[in-house]
């Protein structure tokens, strides 16, 4: 696709002229498990689905454009995009991650990839010196999730990626939270992105889907072998409905920041609010790295209420945002992590972290962030 158009017009185009038989300007969804050959030693390019399907295809070239990597890939979550990429390396092998991360990271390598003897490390990567001295001989690759989950710290990318470059580690971006239109992990030197593409890209509840992008043809390539010896694609009905959500990923991710820092701002002013972690507030330590190296601050935001049993009203008095996990869509949801997204992580890691009973995120969706506002403050009065 022209590289005179933008991300929106691109996204928007996402398939159409593609189907040349007929023509659709939505291209289809091929469900078809296995394709017949033309001949002995002859294929269409596609053979088993497991392989290459027409509507993943589509789908992982769409992704690759919209980061500007070589190589997309879809899976059927984004857990599922981690696992495979963590099949990439060995026994042996060491992994530094951030410490603020989505605890299903820390869950799956600490209860399943440890018994293998991959060894990961978590660290405050807010702080490239700490990030440093947790390199060893063994250090393969360093991942890091910007902003934070849930505390929303802020990772000096480019930094990191000099870090990398130096110590020839795979750097690895988790840019869930600010999508590849306001946030380009390659320009700072990544070599892969990730996605749990359930969230902004997919951005309507309504699908589980992951994504890794590699900015090098040969990397993209070797990935590619793991997703297809081990399995974990997305299937073509989801890979129409992620097509069809990317379409409008640049009107919703300028609703979702403008809410957000509405909100935040609001919430900064609350007498029951102890702290409102949003990288958009002047005050937040990432503020101005993250006006460097992100072109808005993103949908997401967490505050800390007075106590416990706050927190708990707070959840159960909502009306208008649902009490639910996972983020990102057009419904604006809240969790609890100490109970739920970071349950996994023991009780004295996440109380050092700050993941504690008082602590909220909130995914801000598209509703009017007048009626977001009256539903939270009635939620916190007392």
């Amino acid at each position: 696709m022209s590289e005179r158009w933008s991300h929106a017009s691109r996204l928007v185009q996402t398939g159409t002229g593609r189907d040349d038989k007929t023509g659709a300007i939505s291209f289809p969804i091929h469900p078809s498990a296995t394709y017949r050959h033309p001949g002995v030693g002859q294929s269409t390019g596609f053979d088993y689905t497991r392989s290459g399907n027409p509507t993943r295809q589509i789908l992982e070239e769409a992704l690759a454009d919209l980061e500007g990597g070589a190589r997309g890939l879809a899976f059927a979550s984004g857990m599922a995009a981690l696992t495979t990429l963590f099949l990439h390396f060995s026994s042996g092998d060491h992994l530094i991650l951030s410490e603020d991360l989505y605890g299903g990271t820390y869950r799956v390598l600490d209860q399943i990839f440890a018994r293998f003897g991959l060894q990961a490390s978590f660290v405050d990567t807010t702080d490239c010196d700490k990030v440093a001295a947790a390199i060893t001989g063994q250090t393969r690759a360093l991942l890091v999730e910007t902003p934070g989950n849930p505390l929303l710290g802020i990772a000096d990318l480019e930094a990191l990626g000099r870090l990398c470059r130096r110590h020839d580690l795979l750097f690895i971006v988790d840019n869930t939270f600010l999508t590849p239109l306001l946030q380009r992990p390659f320009d700072w030197g990544a070599d892969i992105v990730v996605h749990s593409a359930t969230k902004y890209l997919g951005g309507h509840s309504d699908l589980c889907a992951g994504a890794l992008i590699a900015r090098d043809p040969d990397l993209g390539e070797e990935l590619y072998f793991l997703q297809n010896s081990t399995g974990s694609i997305l299937p073509p009905q989801d890979c129409w409905l992620l097509m069809r959500s990317l379409k409008t990923l640049p009107v919703r991710m300028e609703r979702h920041c403008v809410s957000a820092d509405r909100l935040a701002r609001w919430l900064n002013e609350q007498p029951q609010i102890r702290q409102v972690y949003y990288p958009g507030l002047p005050d937040h330590p990432g503020h101005e790295l993250m006006k460097r190296q992100a072109t808005a601050f993103g949908g997401m935001l967490s505050f800390r209420v007075d106590t416990p049993q706050r927190a708990r009203r707070v959840l159960e008095r909502l009306r208008l945002i649902s009490f639910a996990e996972s983020l990102g869509g057009v419904e604006s949801l809240i969790t609890m992590p100490a109970v739920q997204t970071h349950g996994d992580i023991p009780e004295e890691e996440r109380l050092r972290l700050g993941i504690d009973e008082t602590l909220l995120r909130l995914s801000v969706g598209l509703e009017a962030v007048e009626d977001l506002i009256a539903d939270l403050e009635r939620a916190l009065a007392d």
